[in-house]
């Protein structure tokens, strides 16, 4: 045992998706699945504080999660013919995938061990075409990600109730319809690749902007959204979209440092220290943006690339093109039509000059019941407002987003932005 226990919390959200992704294709239970690790993180919560972190922490819930397994299998007395269908394939601790990153030539270097990963082929199990696409993501964000219900539900816009019996179906349908638990094969990648896309990319959404908490972002899950990604871009070369995927995700992450402060601060992205953005990064996703453009036409994550690289492309903030990001997010509404783009749309034109205008479109949104809990919509009409000089509106509007934000760091953010307007 060596680690301290400082970081227990970040270090079951990193191991969570690889427990239950080894358990499910050992029991080929999902429900078991779940329980077991649950099970095995209650015990790891219970013994690390005293004994400490082991050296191998996913090794050791593994194999306290597969033990959990048998014991439940035993006790509910159903087991006895699964019990001898799983006992020649033990869980090796030893041969744990690593999550550290590689970039795309590293990548292509390795066999297929590394595509024939447990977490990619629970994502192709929970995107198999035979589950609605939005019951791919959330099965998948729970199972892999380790999202809670209510978190995937602020994440997708819709209730905790809905969100709990479209998980419920999903589960039920891959044991009715005896999905298998594999990587497709080529012919069959296409018709997989928007559910798989649309999992990576909130999953790395909710790493990049927590959903709730007291911290702002999840590394975990962001690192294992682009690690993931890699392994679908050396999987799918000339699919435009995985590549324009990787390359949003790269551009964003590489303003991680920058975000936050010293106490874990939010900092908005006009008060950054641009030099501290991580270049190579950046230079990476200008050259996956590139290529993706030149591979196919842009659909919506090449061009959420494109307006990533125009962010990380302006030395200053005063550089920034915000009305070439105004265009692209009108390109962006032709193949994803949705209120969060409209809101993004409207910001940026109103950071082009037309305050006016962008309040105005954020003010249709307001009728968009999707939008009724996101606490992003009254906090941006908030900071338009502010910029306008009309400080009575803005501090009604940052008095209502602090009723629905969910995350701390925003919340001392738009307590301090209060303040400032000397509420």
């Amino acid at each position: 045992m060596c680690r301290s226990t400082d970081s227990l919390q970040s270090l079951f959200a990193e191991e969570w998706g690889r427990v239950t992704a080894a358990l499910i294709r050992r029991f080929r239970d999902w429900d078991l699945a779940e329980d077991a690790a649950a099970d095995a993180f209650a015990e790891a919560a219970r013994r690390w504080p005293a004994e400490g972190v082991p050296d191998r922490p996913g090794a050791w819930l593994t194999t306290v999660a597969s033990n959990c397994a048998l014991d439940l299998l035993r006790r509910a007395r159903r087991g006895s013919e699964l019990l001898e269908q799983v006992g020649a394939d033990p869980l090796a601790a030893s041969s744990e995938p690593s999550t550290e990153e590689l970039t795309v030539t590293e990548m292509n270097a390795q066999d297929n061990d590394a595509i024939e990963d447990d977490r990619l082929r629970l994502i192709f199990t929970c995107c198999h075409p035979a589950l609605a696409l939005e019951a791919r993501v959330a099965l998948t964000l729970r199972l892999l990600g380790g999202l809670r219900t209510p978190e995937i539900a602020h994440a997708l816009l819709v209730g905790e109730a809905t969100m709990a019996k479209r998980l419920t179906r999903a589960k039920a349908k891959i044991a009715a319809a005896a999905i298998p638990y594999r990587v497709p094969p080529p012919d069959q990648l296409p018709e997989r690749t928007g559910g798989v896309l649309a999992v990576l990319y909130l999953m790395f959404n909710e790493g990049y902007l927590a959903s709730e908490g007291t911290e702002l972002t999840r590394t975990d899950l962001s690192t294992e959204a682009i690690r993931l990604t890699r392994v679908l871009v050396t999987l799918m070369p000339d699919e435009p979209e995985a590549t324009g995927l990787l390359a949003l995700m790269l551009a964003n992450d590489a303003r991680r440092a920058a975000r936050t402060g010293p106490e874990g601060e939010l900092i908005p992205l006009e008060s950054q220290d641009r030099s501290s953005w991580d270049r190579a990064k950046i230079d990476e996703a200008a050259m996956l943006l590139d290529r993706g453009l030149r591979r196919g036409p842009a659909g919506q994550y090449l061009l959420q690339a494109a307006i990533a690289a125009l962010h990380c492309q302006a030395a200053t903030p005063e550089e920034t093109d915000w009305s070439e990001i105004a265009a692209l997010y009108t390109l962006l509404l032709a193949v994803l039509d949705g209120p969060v783009v409209r809101l993004n749309r409207a910001v940026a034109t109103a950071m082009a000059g037309d305050i006016d205008g962008g309040l105005e479109e954020l003010k249709t949104l307001e009728a968009d019941p999707r939008m009724a809990a996101y606490h992003l919509l009254p906090a941006a009409r908030a900071d338009l407002l502010r910029r306008r000089g009309d400080h009575e509106a803005a501090a009604m509007q940052y008095r209502r987003s602090l009723t629905l934000v969910r995350t701390e760091p925003e919340r001392r953010f738009l307590m301090k932005r209060l303040s400032e307007l000397g509420d």
